[in-house]
């Protein structure tokens, strides 16, 4: 399994993204039910808030620094160590496909619109004719009632996926996962946007902004109403987290060694 360094009160996996796809197709290939979260600042500050969301993280085989300020966080909290490569869900879904179809695994897409588990399927047809798609499924949004869900959870085994790509939004995509580990027999993985970009009905940000951290400008300006009290609160209270951490960190190397 990939080493995890702390960053604030989440534990991030670390490794290259050549790393992180084999550990997921290994666990996919062992049908091990776990689940893998992408980790953003939006996810580790609600993690520092909420203590049982924090242990859905924890809870987790794989953490990947999905934001670069997650990433570049890595080596700040733990200087010892190199520094991380972002692996982005929206990046590693289709590297993930592509690794899929090359070792005959299959996939299942959860979560979303039917509009966009269509285009998503459409895609992988035309460029991974070999991936094997097991199924999909856009539930309701809203709780399912416990009948609803085993019969959700049949289905899935029913299709029997190795990787379960789930998009749900965050933190409601982990809890899921969370809470289906043991029951789904398959690698689940939280990739939220990454549905509909894949889909080609929402653009990526080009690289070169992508480098200088921008990301949440742009999905900013997509969905103001919806997104500038948590990039406005959250990243404000990631920044002061993450200086008060590591001015602790500092205070702590420089302190005068105590005598026994």
């Amino acid at each position: 399994m990939l080493p995890k360094l702390p960053v604030l009160d989440s534990w991030i996996s670390t490794g290259s993204v050549a790393d992180f796809v084999a550990t997921i197709l290994k666990l996919g290939a062992a049908r091990t039910s776990a689940y893998v979260c992408f980790a953003n600042v939006h996810m580790v500050v609600e993690a520092q808030r909420d203590a049982e969301f924090r242990q859905i993280l924890r809870g987790a085989a794989v953490v990947a620094p999905d934001g670069s300020p997650v990433a570049a966080a890595v080596h700040w909290l733990n200087p010892a160590t190199a520094p991380q490569t972002r692996v982005a869900g929206m990046d590693l879904l289709p590297t993930l496909l592509e690794a899929a179809a090359r070792s005959r695994q299959s996939v299942y897409f959860y979560g979303t619109t039917e509009e966009v588990l269509s285009a998503m399927v459409a895609r992988a047809r035309r460029e991974l004719p070999e991936l094997r798609i097991a199924g999909t499924h856009s539930p309701p949004f809203r709780t399912l009632t416990p009948e609803e869900d085993a019969a959700e959870v049949a289905a899935i085994n029913a299709a029997d996926p190795d990787l379960v790509f789930v998009a749900l939004g965050c933190p409601r995509q982990e809890k899921w996962m969370a809470a289906h580990q043991g029951r789904i027999q398959a690698c689940m993985l939280g990739v939220g946007q990454a549905f509909p970009v894949y889909a080609g009905l929402e653009p990526r940000l080009p690289l070169w902004a992508r480098r200088l951290w921008l990301e949440w400008a742009y999905r900013l300006w997509l969905e103001p109403r919806r997104l500038w009290r948590r990039y406005l609160v959250t990243n404000t209270r990631f920044v002061y987290l993450l200086a008060r951490r590591a001015a602790a960190q500092l205070a702590g190397r420089h302190a005068p060694q105590q005598l026994a």
